[in-house]
């Protein structure tokens, strides 16, 4: 090889070099991001979803409804348009864009044969109007005409046909677990729940090596206590209401682990007291409200059952003229 050959080679391969640094610069996939965004239809100028309030309030949006607020997602997990995915690998913090969304890649052309006439028994019997949600075996659809015993229902999405654009504005990396954490459940639930992490102690059973060498012993392990990065979630009435985490709460947590350094999850419930309850007024009962477990077993030694006559006449006579 001629030295002409040896250094056009090098130069090649400096310049494929560079063009793959460039392409390794800004987010990749599986980088969580937070964005703002809108989302309209571009024949109308409606507004489908947006993060930002003022938008919301101009296109005259209930915003006692919702919640509008960035939004995290991972880019290249199909949390977004997958258009606006690639838009958004090599993107960096403050970066702009706006995406056109076809029909085929949003809600689907429109199809015809998904406009069928049905029975109006089908329907329930409050939902018997045109423009009414409804949903027939398992299908959703909005009705568009009835006449007499029959319905015009159409199957087809709400947006099918349409072409979107997809505004947008990268705010920030979200890189703590987490935030991470706070982000997925948003995108799953629509709305985190209160959550922390703490690390904690646990004791675990782990297999340690064995003197024998039989291969047909059984293991052997020894309780250790070890480390564990563990997410805290409140359960709040609304999480616990919740239908995507009543069907799915166990796949949720394997993907918030899987995608953090998060070694386990923890669902706890948090009584503070205010809510009353069946004991919550029993603090002057014989003054054994505030009394430990002992101390009311002693006070109950002390009376004798015998020597008690419990009619329930007397007693409703006399709370009574108690009152």
């Amino acid at each position: 090889m001629s030295e002409e050959q040896a250094e056009a080679e090098a130069a090649e391969a400096d310049e494929s070099a560079d063009a793959e640094s460039e392409t390794e610069t800004g987010f990749q996939n599986g980088d969580f991001v937070e964005l703002d965004y809108t989302l309209r239809t571009t024949e109308d100028d409606d507004v489908v979803d947006t993060t930002i309030l003022e938008v919301a309030e101009e296109a005259g949006i209930d915003t006692d409804e919702h919640e509008f607020e960035p939004r995290t997602i991972i880019i290249g997990e199909g949390h977004v348009f997958e258009s606006v995915d690639d838009a958004l690998v090599g993107s960096e913090v403050g970066d702009e864009g706006s995406v056109v969304i076809s029909p085929e890649e949003a809600f689907g052309e429109y199809d015809p044969d998904q406009v069928r006439t049905i029975s109006a028994d089908k329907i329930p019997e409050d939902d018997r109007y045109p423009g009414a949600n409804v949903q027939i075996d398992n299908e959703q659809g909005h009705v568009e005409t009835i006449i007499g015993g029959r319905a015009r229902v159409n199957f087809n999405h709400p947006l099918a046909g349409e072409e979107l654009e997809y505004e947008y504005e990268v705010l920030d990396e979200v890189d703590d677990d987490e935030g991470k954490a706070e982000g997925m459940l948003g995108m799953y639930l629509q709305h985190a729940p209160p959550l922390w992490i703490e690390t904690d102690e646990v004791e675990e059973e782990v297999p340690v090596d064995s003197d024998d060498d039989d291969e047909d012993a059984e293991p052997e392990f020894e309780t250790q206590t070890v480390e564990k990065e563990t997410l805290y979630i409140e359960s709040t009435p609304q999480l616990t209401m919740n239908q995507q985490w009543m069907m799915s709460k166990g796949q949720i947590a394997q993907d918030v682990i899987a995608k953090t350094g998060i070694d386990r999850i923890v669902v706890q419930e948090i009584l503070d007291g205010s809510g009353g309850g069946m004991f919550g007024g029993m603090g002057g009962m014989g003054g054994l409200g505030g009394a430990g477990g002992e101390d009311v077993e002693e006070a109950l030694d002390d009376v004798d059952l015998d020597d008690v006559d419990l009619d329930a006449d007397e007693l409703a006579e006399e709370i009574e003229d108690e009152a």
